[in-house]
């Protein structure tokens, strides 16, 4: 690259892009209007001066008919001192031999003995003759001879300066607009674009990703590239607010679902550093519920470390097979609530149903749903799970979920009215929509037919 690319690249990219796009525009129009002027003053020129080759063209055509052929050499009118008609003129012969003693008006040269022997074509030639500008025209006269006329140019060329100085006026006048209006079209444009700066600079200050860009109304599908562009920059900062809304959220629920673990720990644990003044029987109470606290806040630990990473890590996949799967957790879940009844129904098309997923994940997920069903299940009501080849479903007989509570039972740490005295994080949920997430699939729940709650994991839904 040589040195002066190298300056203007470098110069270029110390100039705002208003700066460098009000230039750019200005050059544009700037450029059209001088080649627009400079256009029309050829145009101009051009045409004074072809009306006055023409009066030549006539003025030596009047001669030729008016004289004959076998005129005498010499000049034949001087009237050059006029303006206009008629013209001086002359008569040259193509041998300088014949020259008549008097001295020509007009200038004679090699050329015009050339045009005079016919072996060279008429011309004009622009000159200056008794400290006038004059245009002269040479054409071929009868034998041997050749006419040369000549008219003083003032108006052809009074009009030519005149036109010039006009376009140079008006060319001037189009570079100015031209570059207010670049720097309107630069403001204007680009009005969108320091909005969204300003309001990304605003953000990064004040960490408030509430803050939007005034779109233009106009009607929808007929925006700019810039409008679409603040469109865009408006929906990723509302998708940021929403994820630092879930952030807060998650930080405020998970302080306030450990707090109360956190205490018991902490007074269990006091109550054991003064075990010589308790008997075996309440150290023993103490320390098993020392270690049921331990693992309850392990387990929720675990669990919110998997769902603040908002998505499933990637393992090697492999094909499962879901009916030994959900068989397995089912036979698990019966050991772990013996007093509620658990069934599961496979339909024959799945009972080789697999799947790409990871096992355990799997497991985690139906073990969820098992468990909240469970939950909410009064002693010797069922749960049903039932698979076919589309999805599982886990149903339960217990109190339902409440029309208004829905829309919220897979947020985390959302735990219903009839649900804040039972065991539970809020969290099983939560993970097990992120796990049929991460396997294509969707989790949705939904009030069973004659009471309780239905879940329904519908697989295959990319």
């Amino acid at each position: 690259m040589s040195a002066r690319r190298r300056l203007g690249a470098r110069w270029r990219r110390r100039r705002p892009l208003r700066t460098r796009l009000a230039l750019a525009a200005a050059a544009a129009v700037a450029l059209v209007a001088v080649g627009v002027c400079v256009a029309a003053f050829l145009v101009i020129r051009y045409k004074l001066y072809q009306q006055l080759d023409q009066n030549l063209a006539q003025s030596a055509t009047l001669i030729a008919q008016q004289r004959n052929y076998d005129a005498e050499p010499g000049v034949v009118t001087g009237e050059c001192r006029f303006l206009g008609a008629p013209a001086c003129s002359q008569i040259v012969p193509a041998d300088p031999a014949d020259d008549p003693s008097k001295p020509y008006l007009l200038p004679v040269t090699h050329s015009t003995r050339l045009v005079a022997g016919g072996k060279a074509s008429p011309y004009y030639t622009s000159l200056t003759l008794q400290g006038r500008p004059t245009r002269m025209y040479t054409t071929h006269y009868g034998k041997g001879d050749a006419v040369q006329v000549a008219l003083r140019a003032d108006i052809a060329e009074r009009g030519v300066r005149q036109a010039a100085g006009l376009l140079s006026a008006v060319g001037g006048a189009g570079v100015l607009l031209s570059g207010l209006g670049g720097y309107w079209v630069s403001r204007t444009g680009l009005a969108p674009v320091a909005r969204l700066t300003a309001t990304a600079e605003r953000i990064a200050a004040t960490r408030d990703a509430r803050h939007r860009i005034e779109l233009p109304p106009g009607p929808p599908g007929r925006e700019d590239e810039v409008t679409r562009l603040a469109a865009s920059f408006n929906a990723m900062l509302a998708e940021l607010e929403k994820s630092v809304t879930a952030q807060r959220r998650l930080v405020a629920d998970a302080s306030h679902e450990l707090r109360t673990p956190l205490t018991a720990l902490r007074t269990n644990a006091e109550l054991l550093a003064r075990a010589d003044r308790l008997n075996e029987a309440q150290r023993e109470r103490a320390s098993g519920a020392l270690a049921r606290q331990l693992r309850e806040v392990t387990g929720m630990v675990n669990d919110l470390i998997e769902l603040a990473r908002d998505e499933e890590p990637q393992p090697l996949l492999e094909e499962v097979r879901l009916a030994p799967l959900v068989a397995h957790v089912v036979d698990a879940a019966r050991g772990h609530w013996p007093q509620v009844p658990f069934t599961l129904q496979v339909t024959p098309e799945a009972a080789d149903l697999s799947i790409p997923g990871v096992p355990a994940r799997l497991s985690r997920l139906v073990t969820n749903l098992l468990d909240n069903a469970a939950k909410f299940s009064p002693p010797g009501t069922p749960v049903e799970a039932s698979l076919t080849a589309t999805a599982l479903t886990v149903r339960d007989h217990g109190p339902g979920i409440a029309e208004e509570d829905l829309p919220y039972v897979f947020d985390r740490f959302y735990r219903a009215e009839k649900a804040r005295a039972l065991p539970g994080s809020g969290l099983g949920l939560a993970m097990a929509r992120q796990i049929a997430h991460a396997h294509g699939a969707e989790l949705s729940a939904e009030r069973a037919p004659g009471g309780g709650a239905l879940f329904r994991l519908t697989l295959g839904q990319n």
